[in-house]
C-alpha cells in the first residue's frame, strides 16, 4: 500500500501568512555565509543544511489522505481541502472509481467535496463508506443554495455518489483489502479504519481524544489498533494546551506516543496540526516527541510528522 498526504492540518485550513514567510527567509538570510554562495554544489548544500520548518512547510490543508493499494484501488480518507489538491493533481487519470471513507463529518473533514472535480464527471463512481446513516443527507445539504451556486450543488454531482453503512465490529473485505472501523471519544463521534492487505496494517485515526480506556487491553475492540506498522494519529494539542482544551477531542503527541507504544505499533505520524502553529512549532513537537521516546524504555516506535505531499509506502 502506498500513503499520500494531501492535507494534514485540523480545524480549518491554514495557508502561509505573509509574517512566516518573512521569518523563514530572514532565518534563511542569518545562517548563510559567502562560501556558502560560491558554486552551485555550496548552494545546494546549504539549502540542504537548513532545518525542515524554514526549507518546506507542514502544508495548509485540511485532512485528506490517499491510499492506494497494491491492486490499484484508490482509497481516499476524508475529504478536507486536501481534497482539492488530490483532484487537480489526478484530473486526467483514467481511473474513475475513487473509495471515500469519512471519519466523521465535521466541516473540516468534507470541506473540499464541492471541489472535487471527478465528482461531475458521469463516468466516476464514488463508493462512500461511513457508520453515520444519515451520511447522504449530510452531504447534500452541505453545497446546496444558497451556500454554493446552482452548477456546483449536490444535485449537479449526486448520481456519482454511493452510499455504504458501515457497523463497527463488523470487518468486511475490499478489492482483497481488510477493511475495519472502531469508534473514538471525540465529539459528534469520529471513527477510526484500519486496513490490511498482504500482510501489511495501516490505520487512519484523526480526530481522537485518547482515553484511559483506550489503553486497556481487557477490552476486544481495543485490540484494533495493535501491531499496526503505520499508524496516522490526532496529536494537535502539547500537553499545556489539551489540558485547557478538555472534551474538544484531540489529542497530545505525548499520549500519542505512549499509545502507539502499547499496541507495538511500528510507525506513527504525528497528525490533524493545530491551525494556531506554525512549521517551526510543529516541528518542535515533533523533536520534543522524540525526545520524550528517549526518556521511555524500549520505546521503538518510528515518529514522523505528517506533512502534505508526502507520500511513502506501507
Amino acid at each position: 500500500m502506498k500513503v499520500h498526504f494531501w492535507g494534514v492540518r485540523g480545524s480549518i485550513p491554514t495557508p502561509l501568512t505573509p509574517e512566516q514567510v518573512q521569518a523563514k527567509i530572514t532565518a534563511c538570510v542569518e545562517r548563510i555565509t559567502p562560501k556558502d554562495l560560491e558554486s552551485e554544489d555550496s548552494r545546494m548544500k546549504f539549502l540542504a543544511s537548513l532545518p525542515p520548518w524554514i526549507y518546506g512547510t507542514i502544508g495548509g490543508n485540511s485532512p485528506c489522505v490517499q491510499l492506494t493499494a497494491d491492486n490499484g484501488s484508490t482509497f481516499l480518507l476524508d475529504a478536507g481541502t486536501g481534497l482539492r489538491a488530490f483532484s487537480k493533481q489526478n484530473l486526467h487519470s483514467e481511473n474513475k472509481h475513487y473509495h471515500l471513507f469519512f471519519s466523521h463529518f465535521h466541516w473540516d473533514h468534507i470541506q473540499g467535496l464541492p471541489f472535487f472535480e471527478q465528482a461531475f464527471d458521469a463516468r466516476t463512481r464514488i463508493d462512500v463508506y461511513s457508520t453515520f446513516p444519515a451520511a447522504e443527507k449530510i452531504l447534500s445539504e452541505q453545497s446546496r443554495r444558497p451556500y454554493f451556486p446552482k452548477s456546483g450543488s449536490w444535485d449537479s454531482m449526486k448520481n456519482q455518489f454511493h452510499f455504504h453503512l458501515i457497523k463497527e465490529g463488523e470487518p468486511f473485505y475490499l478489492n482483497d483489502v481488510l477493511i475495519q472501523c472502531h469508534k473514538m471519544k471525540h465529539p459528534g463521534n469520529s471513527y477510526s479504519w484500519s486496513f490490511t492487505e498482504n500482510g501489511k496494517k495501516f490505520i487512519y485515526s484523526t480526530d481522537v481524544e485518547l482515553q484511559s480506556s483506550d489503553f486497556d487491553k481487557s477490552i476486544p475492540q481495543n485490540h484494533f489498533f495493535a501491531d499496526a506498522d503505520v499508524l496516522v494519529l490526532d496529536s494537535q494539542y502539547t500537553v499545556a494546551e489539551s489540558l485547557q482544551k478538555e472534551n474538544w477531542g484531540h489529542s497530545t503527541f505525548c499520549y500519542a506516543i505512549d499509545f502507539a507504544e502499547l499496541w507495538n505499533v511500528k510507525k506513527m505520524y504525528l497528525f490533524h496540526h493545530e491551525p494556531t502553529y506554525d512549521d517551526k512549532k510543529i516541528h518542535y513537537i515533533l523533536q520534543s516527541g522524540k525526545t520524550y521516546e528517549d526518556y521511555k524504555t524500549h520505546c521503538n516506535v518510528e515518529l514522523y510528522l505528517a506533512q502534505e505531499g508526502q507520500e511513502f509506502t506501507v
